[in-house]
């Protein structure tokens, strides 16, 4: 089992929501693209969010991000997994997303995309740090089912939050 990487973080100065993943899965680790899988319904929420048809080229999704105010990062830099479940998430090493707070300071919002995002920064660094932006565990935006499956417009509803932010 290879030791994984997680990828460089999406964000600018006017950045104002972070979304937090838990680690890239195999398709996207492959493709070297954020939400990589086409089923995954990341990209479809969030050009739902606006209205918006979604772009296909993955640049022009990440330029929609960065116009929009939205910033990706995962909580987990490195991993051993075998396949794209989280549950099978080993030896796990965070992200240092509280400097990331601190040196992009216009984040007021963080949504931790799924169960295994949230607990485990929970888990290695604690949320004490959090006290400056508002945050919430959303419903995962995963094509793998787990316990708490939502559908695509529940989903949607869920997400909204962030447009508040915006």
């Amino acid at each position: 089992m290879d030791k994984l990487k997680s990828f460089e973080p999406l964000i600018n100065k006017e950045s104002k929501v972070l979304i937090l993943g838990s680690m890239p899965g195999v398709m996207s680790l492959d493709k070297q693209q954020y939400y990589g899988n086409p089923r995954n319904h990341f990209w479809k929420i969030i050009y739902s969010l606006f209205n918006e048809i979604e772009d296909e080229h993955y640049e022009q999704k990440k330029a929609f991000l960065m116009k929009k105010g939205i910033a990706l990062w995962d909580v987990i830099n490195t991993c051993f997994r075998e396949g794209s479940l989280d549950s099978n998430i080993k030896k796990e090493e965070v992200n240092e997303v509280e400097s990331l707070l601190e040196y992009y300071p216009n984040i007021r919002f963080i949504g931790f995309n799924g169960t295994k995002a949230y607990s485990t920064l929970k888990k290695h660094i604690g949320i004490q740090f959090l006290n400056k932006v508002e945050y919430k565990q959303l419903p995962s935006t995963s094509p793998i089912p787990g316990r708490n499956i939502k559908s695509f417009d529940d989903k949607l509803h869920e997400w909204s939050i962030i447009l508040n932010y915006l």
